[in-house]
């Protein structure tokens, strides 16, 4: 893994707690040369991410959509590619990644997860995305996935499109074992050989 996009929260009012994780793992990502694409906040898991890879003289790059700059919420210590709209953003977020992390977040952070998720199931990418389940953030999400599997809204095996890790060290061992492999939703669903 060359390039790790890391998805998370904007938000400076959380446990601070997970703040120092991000922070961590930022430090970890620099420590191990792995470049950090994320999306250019200076705020919340985004910002602490990207200054613990600051702090141990990592690469990375911000990207934001332009209207973002008319507010005081971007690193301007990193290197920053502006596009026009959040869909352009996480399109270049994608493309230059070569696998994604999924810190605790809101609503933006849970659409990318989604949104990367939902292009793994269509055969668009073949990377990792590894929710980083730190403090069980995302148990909940979890369980409310497990029980749309059960009820058949999502395949059963959708499960092999993600991993869960609980720590960083998991993290990076889960990015160190992955093997890329491809996934047809429409051959699961419906027998076919598309």
């Amino acid at each position: 893994m060359n390039t790790v996009c890391v998805f998370g929260s904007s938000s400076e009012s959380i446990d601070r707690a997970y703040l120092d994780s991000a922070e961590h793992l930022g430090e970890s990502l620099a420590k191990k040369k792995i470049k950090l694409i994320f999306g250019a906040g200076k705020y919340g898991i985004m910002g602490a991410v990207s200054r613990g890879v600051l702090r141990e003289g990592g690469e990375m790059l911000g990207v934001s959509p332009q209207f973002f700059s008319e507010h005081d919420v971007l690193a301007d210590y990193s290197e920053i590619v502006f596009t026009e709209s959040m869909r352009e953003r996480k399109a270049y977020m994608e493309e230059h990644s070569d696998a994604f992390i999924i810190c605790a977040g809101g609503i933006g952070t849970f659409e990318e997860f989604f949104e990367v998720l939902t292009l793994k199931q269509l055969g668009r990418h073949e990377k990792a995305i590894i929710i980083y389940n730190f403090k069980g953030y995302y148990t909940p999400l979890l369980e409310m996935m497990d029980a749309a599997m059960r009820d058949s809204f999502m395949a059963a095996d959708t499960r092999k499109l993600y991993t869960v890790a609980e720590t960083e060290e998991e993290v990076f061992r889960q990015l160190e074992e992955y093997k890329s492999f491809s996934y047809n939703k429409y051959r699961r669903w419906y027998g076919g050989s598309v």
